[in-house]
């Protein structure tokens, strides 16, 4: 249900800014309502739809303008189908592991691989690069596999830290090893675009367990990361 904010309290909204500006949650799950699930996709998309044209209304737009008149369809479309497609868990990805029949032992990165998310604050766009790494624990994974966990976890409203946390132990479960590190390095638009506007910084998050406690293997881990 969509509540008015007619004379909204100022100490509310600030407090709402400053909660958003943390970046930071302390939930490993998505936060969802108990009946995330009741409506099907086409449902969704049609109560966005409408409520999506309401704040195109709202803003002034005129939705009779040939340009604009489509445009709650498509947002609606892209948000249940594209960029929050990873809330449902009948899309998360079938992960089968193989034997590890070379006996590779040392640990396996992949790196630079593109993350495309939304600030769950804001709902502007967060854009990056995960890098993964892992030592097999008798099963090895395909490497395509570790690129759509991240999508995943990515396609939903995000906090960077609970995102890294997910991708962690998404990637233990699949491999049923303890020995895996994730590095998240990206910018968000909210910075970007809005508040302090800063078009420099990025943000960077790091998971790791098992062997990963190791300093040293740590830091082999990150120059494997930035060797070109």
């Amino acid at each position: 249900m969509v509540q008015s904010t007619e004379g909204f309290p100022k100490h509310l909204d600030e407090q709402y800014d400053d909660q958003g500006d943390q970046h930071f949650s302390g939930r490993l799950d998505t936060p969802l309502h108990s009946g995330a699930f009741d409506l099907s996709d086409d449902q969704k998309m049609a109560v966005i739809e409408e409520h999506f044209a309401e704040i195109m209304h709202a803003l002034g737009l005129d939705l009779t303008d040939d340009s604009l008149k489509g445009t709650p369809r498509r947002v609606a479309k892209m948000f249940v189908q594209e960029i929050f497609s990873g809330l449902h868990p009948d899309n998360k990805p079938k992960v089968s592991t193989f034997d590890n029949r070379y006996e590779y032992s040392r640990m396996l990165v992949e790196k630079n691989i593109e993350v495309t998310s939304t600030c769950e604050h804001h709902f502007l766009p967060i854009l990056g690069k995960a890098h993964v790494g892992y030592i097999s624990s008798g099963r090895v994974i395909g490497l395509s596999k570790i690129n759509r966990i991240v999508e995943y976890y990515a396609r939903r409203p995000q906090v960077q830290e609970r995102m890294t946390r997910q991708i962690l132990e998404a990637l233990k479960e699949a491999l049923d090893s303890d020995d895996v590190i994730v590095v998240i390095d990206a910018k968000h638009m909210c910075v970007l675009a809005r508040g302090i506007k800063d078009n420099q910084s990025s943000t960077a998050t790091l998971e790791y367990s098992g062997a990963f406690e190791d300093p040293d293997l740590r830091q082999e881990f990150f120059q494997l990361v930035h060797q070109e």
